[in-house]
């Protein structure tokens, strides 16, 4: 359990870092920074595939390889595609509500799914915890939700916003249980080999996805990035690349290892709610980089967060 919980807070970590890309990088667009992203991953699975997992990747079934390369297209490509278009429909605040949504949505989705394989986490006692993170979330998205009761604007690309969120979260929720699941059922395979067989799949889609990219950016300018850029890197080609590699061997190989070690050690409904970390480590990223504290409002969600992790924990699965 407790090396489980160090395991989720890495992947937390690590994950945390995609939410500062973009402010780090304010001139690309989001599918640029998705492409890059999972391209660097790709890249970074291949010398990893032959100097440490060619003899273990080579054991793999078939069904496995499209096992992998499933959670890759939903998981990383799908849930980027659905968020993107959905701030880029309603803007940023409603799908970042939406989005936090997640702990509560995978562990109902969990401790009723997975109830006969890790046991049943009581309703009754897993419910304060559940309350204690919404709460949370609430409280840290204060400034969010206090921009969606003043803005006005078309009610169509809201809604149409507010539904591929809701796609975007439907992807995730689908993720880590299936995810689990492969892992729960090869308690003999290592969770790195399985990282390094998702980058691998990952690299085809990512290649895929820069093509494209190139392709509409010649035909059609300025429709998915801006009219000037100066493709494929940009103006700044040193920072997007160096941010991209960072974030593909952090973020990508490191954080879905780390949430590997984490799912097969522990219940989904519980690893679940342990994605807040993610939450608090991409809160804690964005005010060091502004230089700034958080609000009172902010200091006392995150309480909540930790508080709704801790009660969690505190739960034992009944059989």
């Amino acid at each position: 359990m407790l090396l489980g919980l160090l395991f989720a807070l890495a992947a937390g970590l690590m994950w945390g870092l995609v939410f500062v890309a973009p402010v780090m990088l304010p001139g690309y667009a989001p599918a640029l920074l998705t492409v890059g992203r999972y391209l660097a991953f790709g890249l970074i699975a291949v010398p990893l595939a032959l100097l440490l997992d060619r003899r273990a990747l080579r054991s793999l079934q078939p069904a496995d390889w499209w096992e992998a390369a499933r959670l890759s297209l939903v998981g990383n490509f799908l849930y980027y595609l659905f968020l993107s278009a959905a701030i880029q429909r309603a803007g940023a605040p409603l799908p970042t509500m939406i989005i936090g949504t997640l702990p509560v949505v995978i562990a109902l989705c969990a401790n009723h799914r997975n109830r006969v394989r890790d046991g049943h986490l009581p309703w009754a006692k897993l419910a304060p915890s559940l309350a204690l993170i919404a709460a949370g979330l609430a409280l840290v998205n204060r400034d969010e939700l206090l921009t969606l009761q003043s803005r006005a604007g078309d009610l169509r690309r809201y809604g149409e916003g507010a539904l591929l969120a809701v796609f975007a979260v439907a992807c995730w929720t689908w993720y880590p249980i299936r995810n689990a699941d492969w892992l729960r059922a090869h308690g003999d395979r290592s969770p790195r080999v399985w990282a390094t067989a998702q980058g691998l799949v990952t690299l085809p889609m990512a290649l895929a996805g820069a093509a494209l990219l190139g392709l509409v950016h010649l035909a059609a300018p300025g429709t998915l990035l801006p009219a000037d850029y100066a493709f494929p890197f940009g103006e700044r080609p040193l920072a997007y690349l160096g941010l991209m590699a960072a974030i593909g061997l952090c973020s990508s190989w490191l954080g879905t290892l780390c949430w590997n070690e984490a799912s097969q050690r522990l219940p989904t409904s519980l690893s679940g709610q342990l994605i807040v970390f993610e939450t608090l480590a991409a809160l804690a990223y964005a005010f060091a980089w502004n230089g700034r504290w958080p609000p009172p409002a902010t200091l006392a969600g995150i309480a909540l967060l930790v508080a709704g992790v801790l009660w969690a924990l505190r739960i034992k699965p009944v059989k």
